[in-house]
């Protein structure tokens, strides 16, 4: 099996090649790993470092030459690439749209055109917008509140036209709130934990109160790996984690975790159009086995020592 992985420098990116080079993905041993990669601020070739056995090609995934010289002779199209940061979308969506929409359908035309037996868009809950109680399930419509949402939505509905026009295997993922190692600084829980390792207080957005589902990175990767392996053309699948907490909760867990106090904590302005709640059900693709296996607990737990240990990692990303 040859499998094109696009963003595979990222965060969640690089855990999906590293799980495939580590050869213990059922039904994915023996796989030929290239990692297409553009290698702007988010992305790290750090993230595959001690890591041999797979190509690497620096590339956009908006150029359609660069395709042309990858996507011939791939079996499977795992797409991570993306611009994902919410507040990076409020200030500058015009980046957003490029990656995210004109990207994504620039790489489907490659893959259709090149013979691609499967492609996988991965994709998030905050498609869906703000839900105030219960969970989505995927039938429920994209109601997107912020750009990087609403060009995540607009890469989806892309996909699907492309399962339903053209026939292509096609399939979409969305997945809640990640964390884990190797995630880039400017997220929540590794802006956090580096903050406070460096003495340096944290901002809470508005009262703290907005819930987000918590997914361990491994776990995404691994529902990611299952819907290739068993999924349906055409189809969404959410991926979820189990473990909702409000900001301020969060905030809680990471100051005990880092031997802080309150005191660090900035209440700051809230977000503009911040989505109070993200909750996806699970149920499709628990039918098809999944379960998330990483405790809550313990992976935010190990993703602290992580950092703790790693500063060479992340330290030079901060002043970057």
């Amino acid at each position: 099996m040859r499998i094109l992985v696009t963003g595979g420098a990222g965060f969640i990116g690089s855990q999906f090649v590293r799980d495939l080079l580590d050869g213990d993905c059922p039904g994915f041993e023996g796989a030929r790993v290239t990692v297409l990669d553009k290698l702007t601020y988010a992305g790290n070739l750090a993230n595959l470092a001690g890591y041999d056995g797979y190509r690497f090609v620096r590339g956009d995934i908006a150029d359609p030459g660069v395709l042309a010289e990858v996507v011939p002779g791939t079996d499977v199209v795992v797409n991570f690439a993306a611009e994902t940061h919410v507040d990076r979308s409020i200030v500058d969506s015009a980046a957003f749209v490029r990656t995210n929409v004109l990207g994504v359908q620039t790489l489907l035309e490659a893959t259709r055109t090149a013979g691609v037996t499967t492609f996988l868009q991965v994709s998030t809950d905050e498609v869906y917008g703000s839900i105030p109680s219960g969970s989505w399930p995927e039938t429920d419509p994209p109601r997107p509140n912020s750009p990087y949402a609403a060009a995540k939505a607009g890469a989806d509905l892309l996909c699907l036209a492309y399962h339903r026009t053209y026939g292509m295997d096609v399939r979409v993922t969305r997945c809640s709130n990640n964390y884990g190692p190797f995630q880039f600084p400017e997220k929540v829980i590794p802006l956090f934990v580096t903050n406070l390792l460096d003495g340096l207080p944290v901002p809470l957005y508005g009262d703290g109160l907005n819930v987000r589902d918590w997914l361990h990175v491994a776990d995404h990767c691994r529902g990611v790996r299952l819907v290739l392996a068993k999924g349906e053309p055409g189809e969404i699948y959410n991926i979820g984690g189990g473990t909702e907490l409000t900001n301020r909760e969060l905030t809680g867990l990471l100051l005990q975790a880092c031997g802080a106090d309150w005191s660090r904590v900035r209440q700051v302005a809230d977000r503009p159009g911040h989505d109070r709640r993200y909750s996806v059900d699970i149920a499709k693709i628990r039918a098809l086995g999944y379960a998330p296996e990483v405790d809550f607990a313990a992976g935010l737990a190990e993703t602290v020592r992580w950092y703790r240990a790693n500063p060479a990692w992340w330290r030079p990303l901060r002043s970057a």
